[in-house]
């Protein structure tokens, strides 16, 4: 597993700022159908204010063709679903907003049906009429589908296949700053092209989460690592709570790379009334995660 809590390796940039990093993240959890299992990303969502999901389109694809009701769950999206003339992008089009709308619907504990999707200018989605209740980021390559999902800022997510091609002689000017690059070309070229994957996914995640998504240059800005290995924004920072970063591989082929910021008027949450016989007072609760 590649992990924001560092690997080893550093594939970030050195500066003589502070590289501070954001609190963890929880790591992707695999949903294999509209009746999830989605307890472990509900309980993410509580303990942390954020819950990124994974699936495939092939096991989402029979439940959602098959739904009667698939006219009123895609919603405003039903026109532009019925006008797509390639059947694949058709019915990945389907699965991907069932799969978004499904995700919310789960963990705000309402039909899915009932929410409907908007979307900004950079085309990432959002969920119409319910303000900042919940943020939701969507990202698709091959047959992975990945959802985020916030209740406490800006949420961003991408994802690349671990065996793409990529080329640092031809992406590093375009992905990376100068010293991304000069630390990339130092590593054997298989790690090479992992690395450079991770600092892409990194840098698209970010960006959507910024709602810029290919407008911002990447080459603009870079990634350090913190005392501990998490991974964090390279320079000087704005005043507010850090962004949090986070990379997992899934599926055992995929990058999934996460972005999410709190708002500056995040407040830590009081701690839980102690218990007799506990000394912390925090009770045993969900067991330690995985990916």
């Amino acid at each position: 597993m590649v992990s924001g809590r560092g690997n080893g390796q550093d594939h970030g940039q050195r500066t003589g700022a502070p590289c501070a990093a954001g609190a963890p993240l929880p790591p992707p959890r695999h949903v294999a159908g509209p009746e999830g299992p989605w307890e472990e990303a509900a309980g993410d969502l509580e303990d942390s204010g954020v819950a990124v999901v994974h699936t495939t389109w092939g096991e989402w694809l029979t439940a959602t063709l098959l739904d009667p009701g698939l006219r009123a769950l895609l919603g405003h999206d039903w026109p532009r679903y019925r006008q797509t003339r390639a059947a694949a992008g058709r019915l990945r089009f389907a699965v991907s907003r069932a799969v978004v709308k499904h995700a919310a619907g789960a963990v705000l504990e309402m039909p899915a049906d009932t929410l409907d999707l908007a979307y900004r200018p950079g085309g990432q989605p959002r969920l119409r009429g319910l303000g900042d209740q919940l943020g939701v980021s969507l990202a698709h390559t091959d047959d992975l589908i990945v959802v985020g999902l916030s209740r406490t800022g800006p949420i961003g997510v991408d994802t690349e296949p671990v065996g793409r091609p990529a080329p640092l002689e031809l992406l590093g000017e375009y992905v990376c700053t100068p010293q991304e690059t000069a630390a990339l070309a130092a590593l054997p070229e298989a790690e090479r092209t992992l690395r450079l994957l991770e600092l892409w996914t990194l840098k698209e995640a970010y960006t959507k989460a910024l709602g810029q998504g290919m407008r911002r240059r990447f080459a603009a800005f870079g990634f350090c690592r913190d005392t501990e290995g998490r991974i964090a924004l390279a320079g000087p920072q704005a005043d507010g709570p850090a962004w949090a970063f986070d990379t997992h591989v899934v599926l055992g082929r995929y990058l999934v790379s996460t972005a999410h910021r709190p708002p500056h008027t995040a407040r830590t949450a009081p701690a839980p009334a102690a218990r007799p016989g506990s000394p912390t007072g925090r009770a045993t609760g969900r067991g330690g995660q995985g990916s």
